[in-house]
């Protein structure tokens, strides 16, 4: 009798379990089903005219109507992006503030004694939304008219070729210093606060060399102001199909892109992440959308959550080991 009792008691709890989950996911869905509900604000942690802010101003407005709720874009600049990507990290993860962000994401965890932030435990991909290469430049009256010549120059005049670039520890300047250790040459880093100031160090002829991302480069270029020299990205970019990367002109392993991704903050609900990631790709797959992408020097990746990780999990420990052998650390 007493094993009897036992299992209708079982019996009675498990049924009372399974009634209560299912009412519980009903609810869920309900949820997640309404979202969403309120104004959305992707939050990119650098001033205006950057990647990651060109970018978004590019996805809002469609994001904003495949949604059927406002998009608003948010900048939080300061720190090297560290301020931004924090605010975002530590935000409610309801689905409300995302983050577009740059490969900050995974350089600054090792540049800064303590960036804040752990770009895995803090944060839920959503989508690898493209990345632009890096472009090696000179001026057009340098003298300088291919990369093999600047590779001669700084080896038979060491210490005397100077290039500017858009701040410590962002991607040109790091990439610039994985190709000067891959082709055993010096060449002096010159630090401008963002890429419009290191264009017109080159352009003004304060330093002879750029290494500067692609955005706001091509006026410069098609107006032959500039000449590109090589390219850091994998492959080469729509709107400059004659300059070759670094890799086909003899320099492996030395891809440096400058990428764009979105994220969330990590325990955000993965219905509501695959919504995200579903409608963001979608928008970044439009023809429309890819070509002033293009324009841009962006490469579209348009990759899902599985495909940001797996960039995040392999160019972390890449810039790491580019920071540490080029010595370069920020307070």
């Amino acid at each position: 009798m007493a094993h009897d009792r036992y299992f209708t008691k079982f019996f009675h709890y498990l049924g009372l379990y399974v009634v209560l989950h299912a009412l519980l996911m009903i609810s869920v869905t309900k949820v997640y089903a309404a979202y969403p509900e309120k104004t959305i604000s992707l939050v990119s942690p650098f001033q205006p005219g950057g990647a990651s802010d060109v970018l978004a101003r590019v996805i809002v407005k469609p994001l904003s109507d495949a949604l059927g709720q406002t998009v608003i874009i948010e900048n939080k600049p300061g720190a090297g992006g560290n301020i931004g990507i924090n605010y975002v990290g530590r935000s409610k993860p309801d689905g409300y503030t995302l983050l577009i962000t740059t490969s900050v994401l995974v350089i600054n965890p090792s540049l800064y004694k303590n960036a804040g932030f752990d770009p895995f435990k803090d944060f839920t991909p959503i989508s690898d939304c493209g990345a632009s290469p890096n472009v090696i430049l000179t001026k057009a009256n340098s003298g300088i008219n291919s990369l093999g010549e600047m590779v001669t120059l700084a080896k038979n005049q060491p210490d005397v070729l100077n290039y500017a670039h858009a701040g410590v520890g962002v991607s040109p300047h790091l990439g610039m210093e994985l190709f000067k250790s891959r082709a055993k040459i010096n060449i002096a880093p010159i630090p401008y606060p963002g890429g419009g100031p290191a264009i017109q160090a080159v352009l003004g002829g304060s330093t002879q060399i750029g290494s500067i991302n692609i955005l706001g480069l091509m006026p410069h270029i098609k107006s032959g102001a500039l000449i590109p020299l090589a390219q850091t990205g994998s492959e080469r970019a729509a709107e400059m199909p004659n300059v070759p990367t670094l890799t086909e002109l003899g320099y492996p392993n030395t891809e440096a892109e400058t990428f764009v991704a979105i994220l969330a903050p990590a325990g955000t609900p993965p219905a509501i992440v695959e919504r995200l990631s579903k409608e963001i790709n979608l928008i970044l797959q439009n023809a429309e959308v890819n070509d002033r992408l293009k324009k841009f020097g962006f490469r579209v990746v348009a990759g899902g959550p599985e495909v940001l990780r797996a960039r995040m999990q392999r160019e972390l420990p890449m810039w790491k080991e580019i920071i540490e052998k080029a010595k370069v650390m920020v307070d």
